[in-house]
């Protein structure tokens, strides 16, 4: 069994050479996620977003076609080059940048810099639950008051869950993909402090996968 540290770094590696052997690999459509938090940003007067695991860029790219300034993180630069070249080949290179982050450190903004955070399914991936804790407390630290939190996960329903490798921590490493799955209370527990406005189960991909989409917005 791996410790906390060596299956993140494990799992690093592999999305490196995912995406160097896939350039592209979840196509240029956004995801249904994506769309959504986007109506949810407008909506609140975003204006900048901050995307988390944003791999090659579908997302962020849509973002920054819909208006937005985005930032873009992830823990590959492989993907974050792929995401670069698509924006400067769609004229999106001015409202696009990147940022080569772990999410087990702190996120390389100011306190209450952005007015919006987006992430898919990377609250899910081989983190601790201490780990996504922490996580959340810093995307409240960047967030601007009012400002809105839109993310998804993979949870307890899902048909992988149980299946694999078990890591401990409702964590289960299948096909070489390592995924910590939410149990309702966690979600609960990492809106303490904020408004809970929406927790929205959809299923993605052929499996299917099971998620949530959790929304949850800052005071004023």
């Amino acid at each position: 069994m791996h410790e906390g540290g060596e299956l993140a770094e494990a799992q690093r590696e592999h999305w490196q050479q995912t995406y160097g052997a896939h350039p592209g690999m979840y196509g240029d459509r956004p995801s249904d996620a994506a769309v959504h938090a986007a109506g949810k940003f407008r909506a609140a007067g975003a204006n900048d977003v901050l995307e988390l695991g944003a791999g090659h860029g579908r997302d962020a790219l849509f973002f920054a076609r819909s208006g937005f300034t985005v930032l873009a993180t992830d823990f590959s630069p492989v993907g974050l080059e792929q995401l670069r070249e698509a924006a400067t080949a769609q004229g999106l290179a001015e409202r696009v940048t990147t940022a080569v982050h772990d999410v087990r450190e702190s996120l390389p903004l100011a306190d209450a810099s952005v007015d919006a955070v987006f992430a898919h399914m990377l609250l899910c991936m081989a983190l601790s639950t201490k780990e996504i804790h922490a996580l959340v407390t810093e995307v409240r630290r960047v967030l601007r008051p009012g400002g809105t939190f839109v993310y998804t996960v993979r949870h307890t329903g899902d048909a992988h869950y149980g299946a694999g490798t078990e890591h401990g921590d409702d964590i289960w490493e299948h096909g070489r993909f390592a995924v910590h799955f939410f149990p309702r209370d966690l979600v609960d527990a990492l809106a303490d402090g904020w408004t809970l406005d929406e927790v929205d189960p959809f299923e993605e991909g052929d499996l299917p996968r099971r998620l949530w989409r959790i929304t949850q917005s800052l005071p004023r």
